[in-house]
């Protein structure tokens, strides 16, 4: 398997020298009861003597929002799903996929709920079925249609309607949905639902995709030209706020939860916070995003040969692609 490796640039005396940082502010759409890497990378100290400064400039309903927005300059950083981020490659935007947002795993993961009462119990079941999820277009719309393309289904053969995270308990205790999709990005909300009991899990997305990253955080290339060093410390400093989540757990949670009540949201939910399932290190590996550029590809979505997952990774200084 090829793990995609950074490392620091050296003198030629093999001495690594000091950057010199110029003071940016890196805008982003935040995540309704999610926080990212890079804000617990800021809440731990990791980009200080970076010049880095994150601006929360609002809420993004979706990953396809968030890179809209990377697109149209109005934010720096974006995080949006894997297929959704290979799609606005293709349609032009020369976009790099930074590092992982979330991994998909057994602790980590997007899980398909109904009543307790359901008459549904399987994949197969879903078709002709209202399911919530939070947008059109990224992970939660893609993994249905690779989990009926894989029973031998029609891919559009269920129901998608756009509902807020903190809305998809009260849909579906209301009967408005059959099924509530609760994202690997929305942990908190599935643990809050749970708490109250009634609901079981049909599928998710592990039975359908395996361990693989869900999504990544993402940068314009130009902005990484531009920022070189500032790039490389944003993107360093993040990764070691995933190691440092995975470490520990309950002192995350305590960061999640001073967060969300700054923001105003029910910081009570941050004591569901599952993780965020990525490897350790925070590195990708190629199976990440050759599996949705075949999915894509397949789909007639993109010409094939297109996208090579290679060049959509971040990489710099001495980066090599190694086994």
């Amino acid at each position: 398997m090829k793990l995609f490796r950074t490392f620091a640039l050296s003198t030629a005396l093999g001495l690594t020298l000091t950057p010199a940082f110029a003071d940016v502010t890196l805008r982003y759409l935040a995540s309704q009861g999610g926080l990212s890497a890079y804000e617990l990378a800021a809440e731990l100290g990791y980009f200080d003597g970076t010049g880095i400064t994150l601006e929360n400039v609002g809420y993004a309903q979706g990953g396809p929002a968030s890179l809209v927005a990377l697109s149209g300059g109005s934010v720096e950083i974006g995080s949006a799903a894997t297929a959704a981020v290979l799609n606005s490659i293709a349609a032009g935007n020369d976009f790099v996929a930074a590092f992982p947002s979330n991994g998909i795993n057994d602790e980590a993961q997007s899980i398909f709920y109904v009543l307790e009462d359901s008459p549904i119990k399987s994949i197969e079941d879903i078709v002709g079925k209202t399911i919530a999820v939070n947008t059109l277009g990224a992970h939660l719309d893609y993994v249905v249609r690779e989990a009926l393309h894989q029973k031998g289904l029609p891919e559009d053969s269920a129901n998608l309607i756009v509902v807020p995270g903190p809305q998809l308990e009260q849909v579906l205790r209301s009967k408005q949905v059959d099924i509530s999709a609760f994202g690997y990005w929305q942990t908190t909300f599935t643990g809050a639902a749970l708490k109250n009991g009634g609901l079981r899990a049909v599928f998710d997305d592990t039975d359908v995709l395996g361990d693989i990253a869900g999504g990544f955080i993402v940068l314009r290339r130009d902005w990484i030209a531009a920022h070189p060093e500032e790039a490389k410390a944003f993107v360093d400093g993040s990764v070691k706020a995933l190691d440092y989540a995975r470490e520990n757990p309950e002192e995350t949670k305590a960061i999640f939860a001073k967060v969300l009540a700054e923001r105003g949201e029910n910081a009570e939910v941050a004591q569901f916070f599952a993780g965020y399932g990525v490897r350790a290190g925070g590195l990708p590996v190629e199976r990440d995003i050759q599996f949705w550029i075949d999915v894509l590809e397949r789909q007639g979505a993109v010409e094939k040969g297109k996208l090579v997952a290679k060049d959509i990774l971040y990489v710099t200084g001495d980066a090599r692609v190694t086994n």
